[in-house]
């Protein structure tokens, strides 16, 4: 995030970030399954290079993310309000508030879903490693970080 000279703030209400404008950074037909999620980058307020911070918010029946592994990102959430299932390849638990979770480098794919009646928020953490690669199992996509910058394309190297 550039702030040009301006002096990041020292502190935030969380909830009052401002939410990121596109749903996702996923391509079509991957982009609309993000309908229902809400990030608050907060870590790019304050300057923050090194990893990523958001407060993420997930209406009922909506997900986190597509089912994914990073080839190089370590990734960590920790559930702030309500519950939401976490679906690994190992199978599936529910994370109540004040559960976490945490996903190393090249470990099980992951993903949560909201399938309780309530809105589900949770802080979700990962470092930001050049040249990371992502997998996404159960659908025809991969992504690759060049210059912090997510490149898709379908598994045999189409680009979306």
């Amino acid at each position: 995030m550039d702030r040009g000279n301006a002096e990041p703030p020292l502190a935030i209400m969380a909830s009052n970030a401002p939410p990121w404008v596109r749903p996702s950074n996923y391509p079509e037909p991957f982009r609309s399954r993000m309908a229902g999620r809400t990030k608050r980058p907060l870590a790019d307020l304050f300057g923050i290079a090194n990893f990523g911070v958001n407060l993420t918010t997930l209406e009922p029946g909506s997900v986190s993310a597509l089912l994914h592994r990073h080839s190089k990102q370590d990734e960590f959430v920790y559930m702030v309000d309500g519950s939401a299932t976490l679906m690994t390849d190992d199978g599936e638990i529910e994370l109540r508030s004040g559960m976490c979770a945490g996903f190393p480098a090249g470990c099980r794919a992951h993903h949560l879903v909201n399938r309780s009646d309530s809105p589900a928020v949770y802080l979700e953490v990962g470092d930001r490693s050049a040249g990371d690669v992502v997998d996404y199992p159960e659908d025809d996509l991969a992504a690759v970080s060049k210059g912090g910058v997510w490149a898709f394309a379908r598994k045999d190297g189409t680009p979306y």
